[in-house]
């Protein structure tokens, strides 16, 4: 679309756009309260962090996979520069994430957009992203309920929960509740996927990441599916066009004024 301009959309069509959002994101509030309550168990079960810490860490990192490699650093006795460097490559994936995300907040106030980073998850990246293709434009419930309805407050809760049952509940998988994050990120995953180079990405990725999780450790199977999947799906090229040629101006890629939100 032309820079600075914005689809003109009806109250119905937005109403509609913002009911699918909504109706999405009560599985990842289920998904997110399931993690964040065996997160809190961990967090005390492991014996190093006392309530407070482990609320704050929810908080202050709000990290996800982050905050669980975090609980395991501790209890191993590794450095704090160590921890600190592992759970930064651990969510360096959040780096592409902020830049997909960018030309939608184009515009945004400098305090907005800091808030957003810091709220910014694999699920609130998901449900915002999908939501602003649909509308054509930045639409501010479509990123804020996300991350905050959706994410933070049930994260939170949850692990409120969880840090206070602490040895009440000894074996999180016994209840299948271990198995509700990795569910939830594969059906937001299969919703991203709208081209060739993303099935191809989130393959590689998978693969990459299962294999190195069993042969080395999780954590580095997580970094390297994270980082190398989407290079390997940049390395196929761009589905042709409907005029033959690979993209809007024969690039493969988006013009940017398309890209404005």
């Amino acid at each position: 679309m032309p820079s600075g301009t914005e689809p003109q959309l009806g109250r119905e069509e937005i109403g509609a756009a913002r009911r699918r959002l909504i109706l999405d994101g009560l599985g990842i509030i289920v998904s997110a309260a399931g993690f964040g309550f065996v997160y809190g168990l961990t967090a005390r079960t492991a014996g190093h962090f006392s309530p407070v810490e482990a609320m704050a860490m929810s908080l202050i990192a709000f990290g996800g996979a982050a905050q669980f490699a975090a609980i395991g650093y501790v209890s191993s006795g590794l450095a704090w520069p160590a921890i600190g460097l592992l759970t930064f490559l651990l969510n360096a994936r959040h780096v592409l994430y902020s830049a997909a995300l960018a030309p939608w907040f184009r515009g945004r106030s400098t305090a907005e957009r800091a808030l957003a980073a810091h709220l910014l998850t694999d699920e609130s990246f998901a449900l915002a992203i999908a939501h602003f293709r649909r509308l054509g434009r930045y639409d501010a419930i479509g990123y804020w309920y996300p991350a905050v309805v959706t994410t933070l407050i049930p994260w939170n809760l949850a692990t409120f929960a969880g840090v206070m049952l602490g040895d009440a509940v000894v074996e999180p998988s016994r209840f299948g509740i271990d198995v509700i994050f990795p569910a939830a990120m594969a059906g937001l995953a299969v919703g991203l996927i709208t081209s060739r180079r993303e099935l191809v990405a989130a393959l590689a990725g998978a693969a990459i990441g299962v294999t190195a999780s069993l042969l080395i450790s999780p954590t580095i199977g997580i970094i390297a599916g994270g980082i190398l999947g989407p290079v390997i799906g940049l390395l196929v090229p761009p589905a042709a066009g409907k005029d033959g040629k690979d993209g809007p101006d024969g690039t493969g890629l988006p013009k940017l004024e398309d890209m404005h939100p």
